[in-house]
């Protein structure tokens, strides 16, 4: 590995072992190493949300994958994690498991041709080095794609090897989620990919809570966020992912972004507990 630094939560450098596609990360919602994978090595995402990290990003959709050189890097890493001393050199103590392969990266991965591909190929992975029992394929989504037939292949087949996706939901009004995503999205649109994400494999909901120019946006329209929950149908959900934005915008719109106290973020949970959710909270 190119360095002896150690991995933390507010380090999440993609050229870490300077690897094309695979990168790990030490994740505070995840309790451990997440062995990511990035599909969208152009930093492209559909998507522009205020508080991504991503430098130089831009809009589309994740370039052709090679496959091949991704399962060799899968590969070589997680030896080295299980059998060599990538641990014990840039892990802390008390995070030295691997807690999963986590299909994140620069961009939406389920705009991937070889999306699908490449679940399979995570999931064979964990079987083969013993970790199917203790860690999970995971896909951090922004689920705009789910209904269209190329992602959806891969949501079935996440849900074939016991996966998840954690599904983004940062608002509830159609002008929050504009101001926060760089997206125009019908809630009730959103609430129907949902329903189907969670049809098709285990899913969490994950929702970052922050001010925006001083406005606690999820806050004021918390009402309209539960209604599209409840329209996906909240008994399907596994529950909420609910954190701050802990590492530093890259996007021109970082000076307007500000975390919420510790208490505003405790007080979102609890209005989601009373209506029966499990919400998991990371400040």
């Amino acid at each position: 590995m190119a360095s002896r630094r150690l991995l933390d939560i507010y380090d999440h450098d993609r050229t870490f072992t300077a690897m094309r596609y695979v990168y790990p990360v030490v994740s505070r919602r995840a309790g451990g190493v997440s062995v990511g994978i990035n599909l969208n090595t152009n930093n492209a995402c559909n998507w522009h949300c205020v508080y991504c990290q991503v430098p130089g990003l831009v809009r589309g959709k994740a370039p052709p994958v090679d496959v091949h050189v991704l399962g060799a890097e899968l590969h070589g890493f997680l030896k080295d994690a299980l059998q060599g001393d990538f641990m014990v050199r840039h892990v802390p103590a008390d995070a030295r498991r691997i807690s999963d392969i986590a299909l994140s990266g620069n961009g939406e991965p389920s705009s991937a041709a070889e999306f699908a591909e490449v679940i399979d190929l995570a999931a064979a992975s964990l079987q083969q080095y013993g970790l199917a029992q203790s860690a999970l394929v995971r896909v951090i989504t922004n689920g705009s794609l789910v209904d269209q037939p190329q992602a959806r292949a891969g949501f079935e087949r996440l849900g074939v090897c016991r996966g998840e996706a954690w599904f983004k939901l940062d608002g509830g009004r159609r002008s929050d989620i504009q101001q926060v995503n760089g997206v125009d999205l019908d809630p009730q649109a959103i609430a129907r990919r949902l329903a189907l994400c969670a049809s098709l494999c285990s899913t969490w909901v994950q929702t970052c809570a922050l001010r925006f120019d001083g406005l606690s946006l999820l806050q004021d329209g918390l009402d309209d966020y539960l209604r599209i929950l409840d329209a996906a149908g909240m008994e399907r959900l596994r529950g909420v992912l609910l954190y701050g934005p802990a590492r530093k915008s890259m996007q021109p719109e970082a000076s307007r972004v500000s975390c919420l106290a510790d208490d505003e973020l405790q007080a979102i949970a609890e209005r989601l507990r009373e209506k029966g959710l499990t919400v998991h909270v990371s400040p």
